[in-house]
């Protein structure tokens, strides 16, 4: 990969763990605030229960992603990114420009998800 396709993907992983960061602290502003509030009777509480679901949710999934960006954060330094951690085949352009933090080429990603869902 050459070096102006690195440091276009290393922008793109920087700027998405930017907004990550900030959507993370963001959501645990947002639980403490409710926490604060003061609840009335079983809606209120099934309210905020179902708002902690969601937010633990979503939390979750944004704390996996942001590990993933890491992840390929390090190996652009390492000079080893874009290459499939499955087959070692390079992962195409158009792949990494949908997801950065690809770990696998789309053949690979096919063989991962069934091996997942067993």
């Amino acid at each position: 990969m050459r070096q102006s396709e690195l440091d276009f993907f290393k922008e793109m992983l920087e700027t998405r763990k930017t907004q990550i960061i900030k959507n993370i602290l963001g959501v645990e502003e947002e639980m403490g605030m409710l926490r604060l509030e003061e609840l009335h009777d079983d809606a209120d509480y099934a309210v905020m229960n179902n708002n902690n679901l969601v937010e633990t949710a979503i939390g979750e999934q944004q704390n996996k992603e942001l590990r993933e960006i890491e992840v390929s954060l390090h190996k652009i330094v390492s000079q080893s990114y874009g290459r499939c951690e499955m087959c070692e085949e390079l992962i195409s352009i158009p792949r990494l420009k949908v997801k950065p933090h690809a770990k696998y080429c789309i053949d690979c990603r096919e063989i991962a998800e069934k091996k997942e869902s067993k």
